[in-house]
């Protein structure tokens, strides 16, 4: 997902209240078997793009263009990996309803929706 990587800093803050407004109550941590059981298969829609999780462990995102990466779960968080970078990166997951929360380990938090 480029989201973690490619749009940096000023991408995460501007996504950081999308799908948020009415959820700041009701977040739950997510474990490592509920973040693939939740992020396998769906589509999110964030402010400005949406990313598709593949059971393959590829993912594609788009922001106007496609962009494939690759995800897993390591321990209780969701790691991407963007080509040519070969170093993975992880978050936290929160879920509230069809909204998930990633949070970075420096603070960060991007907001999706669970498209339907």
């Amino acid at each position: 997902m480029r989201l973690f990587g490619l749009f940096g800093a000023a991408m995460l803050l501007a996504l950081a209240n999308f799908c948020s407004a009415d959820q700041e109550k009701g977040w739950q941590e997510l474990n490592g078997v509920e973040i693939e059981k939740v992020l396998t298969g769906i589509t999110l829609d964030y402010a400005f793009a949406w990313q598709d999780f593949r059971a393959s462990g590829k993912t594609l995102y788009n922001a106007g263009a496609d962009s494939w990466g690759n995800w897993r779960v390591e321990g209780n968080q969701y790691c991407s990996q963007w080509p040519p970078r070969d170093l993975w990166d992880c978050y936290w997951v929160l879920r509230a309803g069809d909204h998930i929360r990633f949070t970075g380990k420096h603070g960060d938090i991007t907001d999706g929706c669970i498209r339907k």
